[in-house]
This record gives C-alpha cells, structure tokens and sequence, in this order.
C-alpha cells in the first residue's frame, strides 16, 4: 500500500495529501483513463438503446406520384357521382325497391379546347460563287388556347367534351327478383349510360 501511495506520488508524514513529486502526472492519467472508462460503459448502455428506437425520417412513408394521385381521385369521384345519378333514376323504375349501384370507369370525362394555330413559311435564296442558287424553306408555327374573359375571370373555350369510357356497372336491386322488374333496369341502365349489354349486370338485391 505504501509503495502505490509513492507511485502516485503521496509522501508520508505530512499533512498534505496532495501529490508531490516528479509522479503528479500519474494521479491525472490515472484519472483521464477511469473517466474514459466511465464514459465508454454509458454510451455504450444508453446510447445504443437510444439509437435503435429512432428511424431515419420517411422511413415507412410511400411516396406517390401526385399526378398518379389526382388521377386516381378524380375518376373515383367521377365514378360515385355517376353512380348516384343512374341510383337515383332507377330508384324510379316501378317494383325496384332499394336500389344500389357502382360504376367502373377506363377513362374520365375529356375535354377539347379550341386552339388558335398560326403557320408561317420563310424562303430564303443565296447565289453562290460559282452562279448557282441555293433555296432554304423554314416553316414556323404556334398554337395558342382561346380564352373567354368573364371579368376578371380568363376561361379556355371547350369545344366539346368526350364521355367517359365505362368498364362496368353493377346494379343490385330488391326488385330484380323479378324477372320483367330486372329487364327494366337492366335496359334502363344501357340506354341511359349509352353502355354495350356485356358491361352491365342486375342482381337481386338480399332479403332482410
């Protein structure tokens, strides 16, 4: 015990229990290499711990293109408002009771714009040395849509406007039970949607 207390540098027989001698330094890198020690075994108990409960940001977020969702949002509202408006009608057909309906659609409503086009031709001749001619032809052109101006308001001119293409509708109605009720609805839904036979289906609609 004496000859660590000498190591680092304590005299014995004095008061002071500072350390003297040529081996301060000891007492201090003993001291710096317990610290580090101390500081190792902590981050090693609770930083890991801290580490592995956080996840990078977006790591569970699915990116979707935003035209691949406006897309898909407006032909769904397309769809349920086609297939209130057919609901709603044939509601009206005599003997069909409660009536659901859910159209598919391939494609949403289409819209043409009209376009002003202007064209343009340059012709240019040059004469080269030897007394021949050389012709350059540039075609140019631009189109521009055509507003209407309501106030402040600017609008593009529709020229006409293309219906949806269907690819299914399904009509479930308590009244389809019956066979002339069914036929009803079934010829009801292909004149008013404008639709080939193949794509529309009738059921009954279950008993409660």
């Amino acid at each position: 015990m004496l000859k660590l207390l000498e190591f680092f540098g304590f005299e014995q027989g004095k008061k002071s229990i500072l350390p003297t001698g040529p081996n301060k330094r000891n007492i201090w890198l003993a001291g710096l290499a317990a610290l580090g020690v101390i500081m190792l075994v902590y981050a090693g108990n609770f930083g890991g711990k801290e580490r592995s409960s956080i996840e990078p940001p977006g790591a569970n977020i699915s990116i979707q293109p935003a035209g691949e969702q406006q897309v898909k949002s407006g032909m769904s509202s397309e769809e349920e408002l086609l297939g209130k408006k057919l609901c709603e009608m044939l509601k009206k057909v005599e003997g069909a009771g409660q009536v659901e309906v859910s159209v598919r659609l391939l494609e949403t409503t289409q819209a043409e714009y009209a376009v002003n086009t202007t064209t343009g031709k340059k012709t240019t001749q040059e004469r080269d040395q030897s007394g021949g001619t050389r012709t350059t032809t540039e075609d140019s052109g631009s189109d521009q849509l055509v507003m209407n101006r309501n106030g402040q308001e600017e609008r593009p001119v529709m020229e006409r406007e293309i219906a949806p293409r269907i690819a299914g509708i399904l009509v479930v109605a308590e009244g389809a039970r019956d066979s002339l009720v069914k036929a009803m609805l079934f010829e009801a839904t292909r004149v008013s949607m404008g639709v080939e036979p193949q794509k529309i289906l009738v059921l009954p609609r279950e008993g409660r």
